[in-house]
């Protein structure tokens, strides 16, 4: 199988790794070479962190990495058998992507979203392949969770929903089903938590060091669900809540103001250098 990733980010690249890692041969493509240049060093220190756990022989990530081709034109993608989008979460700029996927990846390829709450019913449509569409939501980081959220939208077919749960048990990955709702089932539960959060924060019922310790000592969390919103990055979160608000159209989903603002100011986490916490330092 030829696999197509879009989106050398951390998700596309972990993405890349593990179809790479698992035997396929794969094409990641980004709009710039600095994003791509970037992503590849990631996939390589994160393949070395690997063969020093003795997880991965050394001959196996230069392998791997052989096995992966980039690119910054779509027409790569034309001969590929699965291509998986894992860019910016816009619904816009995602429904414009499927529409030219549409019609360069040949007739029988299978078009797949990393989208962690867009309705893929509506990706789907806009791709003109419905049947074979299918959201393909992976866990972060990509190399060592994993959940694969597989979700059918309204016309998918079951030959495309079968051959994803045999790719990604290739890829030793978990694939569980779930229905084309907003959020699926990860996203729907996970995130107002973490806006639960923020909003505790916001109202000075604690700070973010006590939620977090809180939550990690008294439901044996492994990280608080602020330090886990500043690794998700605080602006992908208000794009799900944004989602989820809309779509359920629930007043429970309403993104917290602070949220909001510290978008508004910067301050997305871990990738900005300051969120919740402050990484410029480390």
């Amino acid at each position: 199988m030829k696999f197509g990733v879009i989106g050398a980010g951390q998700m596309g690249a972990g993405i890349a790794q593990v179809a790479a890692v698992a035997g396929f041969d794969v094409v990641l493509r980004d709009v710039e070479q600095r994003f791509i240049d970037r992503g590849m060093a990631g996939i390589e220190k994160s393949l070395e962190k690997f063969v020093e756990k003795d997880k991965l022989g050394a001959d196996a990530k230069t392998v791997a990495l052989a096995r992966i081709q980039t690119t910054t034109s779509l027409e790569a993608f034309a001969d590929c058998d699965l291509v998986v989008e894992a860019i910016l979460e816009d619904q816009s700029i995602k429904t414009a992507l499927f529409t030219e996927l549409g019609r360069i990846v040949k007739t029988t390829g299978i078009l797949a979203s990393n989208t962690s709450s867009i309705p893929i019913t509506a990706l789907a449509t806009a791709s003109g392949r419905p049947a074979q569409f299918i959201g393909m939501h992976f866990m972060n980081p990509v190399p060592l969770m994993t959940l694969v959220e597989v979700i059918r939208g309204h016309l998918t077919s079951d030959a495309t929903t079968n051959l994803i749960l045999e790719t990604a048990a290739k890829m030793g990955k978990t694939a569980i089903q779930c229905n084309d709702f907003p959020g699926f089932v990860s996203n729907r539960i996970l995130m107002p938590m973490l806006n639960e959060a923020i909003q505790c924060v916001m109202e000075g019922v604690a700070t973010p060091e006590a939620i977090d310790q809180i939550m990690k000592l008294g439901m044996n969390h492994p990280m608080g669900p602020l330090t886990l919103a500043d690794f998700i990055g605080l602006d992908t979160c208000l794009a799900i809540m944004e989602v989820l608000h809309h779509g359920l159209g629930d007043d429970k989903y309403r993104p917290s103001p602070l949220l909001r603002k510290m978008v508004q100011a910067g301050l997305l986490g871990k990738k900005s250098g300051r969120g919740f916490y402050n990484y410029e330092k480390q």
